[in-house]
């Protein structure tokens, strides 16, 4: 058996950053930005008005102050002469500042009767003006790789880039296997049990970024679970679920290694999840889940979603564990990592008193991942302990 550190390290090596494609603005949220993108203009592109008011002259600008009101400036539609001494122009918030002018008085601040503008309070030194390119100038760079928030949309949006040069989604092939498995929405029979692993890691790893595509059930004969392999033919990545540990009717390695898999490793020295598996088919990358739900999806965690983030191109591959102090005691840990299901509230880190690999019900509560080295003694309450938030 492998630590979990040297687990990833192998898994690492079967994956590499995909090719970039365009996709249109609008598709863009949540992608991974391939290469650096420049602004094609200023932002704002003239100068403007950053309230509602009146444009004039700084010079003149003084309380109890009057100007004749000689035009307007709207978003979208500006004054197209000069502002001269003794003048002011009606300005909204957004609106090119007109030629002539370097300061806007707040409507507040302000009395108009018919074309006669008085300044009726102290209008302070701020000229309300918004010099142009205050936000980002041509050739501002958005730099790669880093996943699209929207608000990077909305600045993509603003320095008028149509068109995203993003990392390929990664495919990724999802087969779940065993006789004892039926989809959601079938009857079951009696000794037979849901499909659940498949949809939990399907949401997981679409939230990551991925296109995952599920494939049908793989019965425990060699013939379905190599029509299945077939099934995912073109897939950056085939995650298997069950059958990789060492029964009479776990098949996975072995029909796998006669299609020609280089097996990378086998079994980590973790819990849950020990009997995992993983190698490359051709040019597709494969990981070999256990079948207990919660040992899945904490390898999904772990394991999956880092390998997905090295395919999108993102440097920063590893979600870092944090720290938090223990809200109540916990015993010592065995010879393994143990990846314990917690809850993290205002008093701290509390792990779920029942660890079955089995109970999804209690992973569904935990929204973290205790972390425990191997032989971690008993702590006590307020101890710092590092987890992994889910």
């Amino acid at each position: 058996m492998i630590t979990v550190e040297d687990a990833r390290a192998l898994l690492f090596d079967l994956v590499s950053p995909l090719n970039a494609e365009t996709v249109p603005l609008a598709e863009a949220a949540g992608r991974v930005l391939a290469q650096n993108v420049s602004a094609t203009r200023d932002q704002p592109p003239f100068a403007a008005s950053s309230m509602d008011g009146y444009a004039l002259k700084s010079a003149e600008v003084e309380q109890h102050a009057m100007f004749k009101v000689v035009g307007e400036s709207a978003a979208g539609r500006r004054f197209e002469g000069t502002v001269g001494p003794g003048q002011a122009v009606r300005i909204f918030t957004g609106a090119p500042v007109p030629d002539g002018a370097d300061f806007v008085v707040i409507q507040e601040d302000t009395d108009r009767r018919g074309d006669l503008l008085t300044i009726t309070d102290d209008p302070g030194s701020k000229t309300n003006i918004r010099p142009a390119g205050i936000d980002f100038t041509v050739g501002t760079k958005i730099t790669a790789p880093r996943i699209l928030r929207p608000e990077d949309v909305a600045l993509l949006a603003a320095m008028n880039i149509a068109v995203v040069p993003v990392r390929r989604k990664p495919v990724v092939a999802l087969i779940s296997t065993g006789d004892e498995l039926v989809m959601p929405g079938e009857t079951p029979g009696p000794d037979q049990i849901i499909a659940s692993n498949t949809f939990g890691l399907k949401a997981m790893l679409e939230n990551a970024g991925a296109h995952v595509r599920v494939l049908p059930i793989a019965r425990d004969t060699v013939s379905s679970l190599g029509t299945a392999f077939g099934l995912a033919d073109g897939a950056d990545l085939v995650v298997t679920i069950g059958g990789a540990s060492v029964g009479e009717y776990d098949l996975v390695a072995d029909v796998s290694q006669n299609l020609g898999m280089e097996r990378s490793f086998y079994k980590i020295r973790m819990r849950p999840g020990k009997p995992l598996m993983a190698g490359r088919l051709g040019d597709t990358a494969m990981v070999g889940l256990p079948g207990n739900p919660v040992s899945a999806m904490v390898c999904g965690y772990l394991f999956l979603i880092p390998m997905l983030r090295r395919m999108m191109g993102i440097e920063q591959a590893l979600n870092p564990f944090q720290r938090a102090k223990l809200a109540e005691p916990i015993g010592k840990n065995g010879p393994r990592e143990h990846y314990m299901r917690a809850v993290l509230s205002d008093d701290g880190l509390r792990a779920c008193s029942d660890q079955d690999s089995s109970l999804l019900s209690v992973l569904a509560k935990a929204n973290a991942l205790l972390v425990r080295e191997p032989h971690d003694p008993a702590r006590p309450a307020g101890d710092q302990v590092q987890y992994l938030p889910i």
